[in-house]
């Protein structure tokens, strides 16, 4: 939220999930129904002064879901007091933290009832939704062929039309653990890399029968989830092998061998950041430019 410079300002932290399914995604864009853009007219509303800035810790697409969703933004004290506490994170308790959450949830539930806030809680001034991250972690579920279908769950389940081995994919997903360049996967912002460093890429069956990915890096490119997803199911469709997968992976260059999976299967499930004494060094090593890897011979 815009701010005068003259009053100190407090930053809040928002946790928070949404059902994506009528979401153009989160960012607010003119004319389209986003995350962004109806919890800011709800904020505008609740504490009826400026426009409200939110900065979000994973920018998902359109269509993509969150269980653990994080945003910041700053007010002022006045706003602060009117919406319920003390801008001192260490004075500000849980029981405030719900309370505020309650009352956007209140504005919310008119036009936006598909967004929950859980929590909405005085932070340090370092803490940055974004830039403060040390790791994200995504759910993908998705069905094959051979697995019976399920209406009910049904709008975050996404369906292959092959059966699916699930050890084949399991051995694929192994393979792309590690510090790699992604490009193949995902197309890097100008000026920036691809370069990430994959820390978790499990599968497994659920009660209902779906397969799940768990797939935890320290940040992830544009549409680099649904990639390697679906790069993985390729192999475990037997539409290429695993050392296609890895040949793929290292050549580094964008490819129509596999498809980029649909983003209703895609859920932000958690965003882990470091201790409050270790905010402000985090955010600045993550501003700063990953050198490109050196490519093998």
């Amino acid at each position: 939220m815009k701010t005068d410079a003259a009053q100190p300002s407090t930053r809040l932290r928002l946790d928070l999930a949404y059902d994506g399914t009528d979401f153009s995604g989160w960012a607010a864009q003119p004319g389209l129904r986003t995350v962004q853009g109806e919890l800011e007219a709800a904020l505008a509303v609740l504490l009826r002064a400026g426009e409200p800035r939110l900065t979000v810790g994973g920018r998902t697409d359109a269509g993509v879901h969150a269980r653990g969703q994080v945003a910041h933004l700053d007010v002022t004290a006045a706003q602060l007091e009117k919406w319920g506490g003390r801008g001192d994170a260490a004075a500000d308790g849980p029981e405030a933290a719900r309370l505020r959450a309650r009352k956007l949830n209140g504005v919310l539930k008119r036009s936006a009832p598909d967004i929950a806030v859980h929590s909405v809680r005085v932070a340090p001034a370092a803490f940055d939704a974004r830039f403060g991250a040390l790791r994200r972690r995504y759910e993908y579920r998705l069905r094959g062929a051979d697995a019976r279908r399920d209406p009910l769950t049904a709008r975050f389940t996404a369906d292959v039309a092959s059966p699916l081995e699930l050890d084949r994919m399991q051995h694929a997903a192994d393979e792309l653990l590690g510090l790699n360049d992604f490009t193949t996967f995902c197309k890097a912002r100008e000026g920036a890399t691809a370069v990430r460093d994959l820390l978790c890429f499990e599968w497994r069956r659920t009660e209902d029968g779906a397969l799940a990915a768990r797939i935890e890096a320290d940040a992830f490119c544009h549409s680099m989830v649904r990639a390697l997803v679906g790069a993985v199911v390729a192999v475990g469709s037997g539409r290429i092998t695993e050392g296609e997968l890895i040949a793929l992976r290292d050549a580094r260059e964008r490819s129509s061998r596999f498809t980029v999976m649909p983003a209703h299967g895609l859920s932000l499930e958690e965003i882990a950041y470091p201790a409050d004494d270790a905010l402000a060094a985090r955010a600045e090593q993550t501003r700063a430019r990953r050198d490109p890897l050196a490519a093998e011979d």
